[in-house]
């Protein structure tokens, strides 16, 4: 069974540490959720996995192989990414977009195969974006780009996905069903999935397992319960916030309280 474990890993740009001593672990059929304040190093953890970016310390390894024994398109192969707002090209085609996904698995001059066009054909239509293959990406909405990379993701054939702020310009319907497809994949293809996420409500709904980070570091991890409480985001994110069991499902939910009399976080 294919994991993703990091242990004591640090990470940075040039001198600059941004995360260290970093240790966690994602199983296959679990969703990782990664949370914290803007700029607390959750892209640069997604960076770090795929080898954007060196390691300044400690060692990833999938399945038990270290990535940095693995080449690009070996590394490609076992791990594939759902960037945050990717640039797409607005004059291809919605199915010339998951077709690059197949690009780690072809040699330099050799051509996609009927076999790599099947498996194109199945990641659209996992990703329900198989009615809209051949529509240009420039017609497309923001909801409709974002199944179409993860369609492009799973088109990889990865073990595990990574995802940076998936939900990011959505709105919440299309927020909603992003995570929901996220989910199902995770559990019925048993993918490792790792998903960057700065909505609280949305991380507790939709992740197994959390992990926060403040000042580089991880401030705790666990499930939704143990990681998402009122002195938590108060230590990690100095938001004075209320926090309350969900009524439909007991999961933890983060409500914002403001008294518009005075103008200042509401007390109770």
């Amino acid at each position: 069974m294919y994991t993703l474990r990091l242990n004591k890993v640090s990470l940075g740009y040039g001198r600059r540490t941004v995360l260290r001593d970093i240790t966690l672990e994602a199983r296959p059929g679990e969703l990782l959720g990664i949370i914290g304040p803007n700029g607390s190093g959750k892209s640069t953890l997604i960076r770090g996995i795929t080898r954007l970016i060196s390691l300044g310390a400690g060692e990833i390894f999938v399945d038990g192989l270290n990535v940095a024994s693995l080449g690009r398109s070996n590394l490609a192969r076992l791990v594939a990414v759902v960037p945050q707002n990717a640039a797409l090209p607005e004059l291809f085609t919605a199915f010339e977009i998951v077709l690059m996904g197949r690009t780690p698995h072809l040699g330099r001059f050799s051509y996609e195969s009927e076999k790599d066009l099947a498996i194109v054909r199945q990641a659209m239509a996992a990703t329900q974006t198989t009615a809209f293959a051949e529509r240009r990406v420039g017609e497309l909405s923001s909801g409709e780009k974002q199944r179409l990379l993860i369609a492009r993701a799973l088109a990889q054939e990865p073990k595990i996905v990574l995802l940076d702020e998936p939900t990011a310009y959505l709105d919440i319907n299309y927020q909603i069903e992003t995570l929901r497809l996220v989910h199902q994949l995770c559990r019925e293809q048993n993918l490792v999935v790792l998903a960057a996420l700065h909505d609280l409500n949305l991380a507790a709904q939709f992740c197994d397992r959390l992990a926060m980070l403040k000042d580089g570091k991880i401030y705790c991890q666990g499930t939704p319960q143990v990681v998402i409480n009122r002195q938590a985001i108060k230590d990690v994110y100095g938001a004075d916030v209320c926090v309350y069991p969900h009524p439909v499902n007991d999961l933890p939910t983060t409500l914002v309280v403001f008294d518009k009399n005075n103008g200042k976080p509401g007390q109770k």
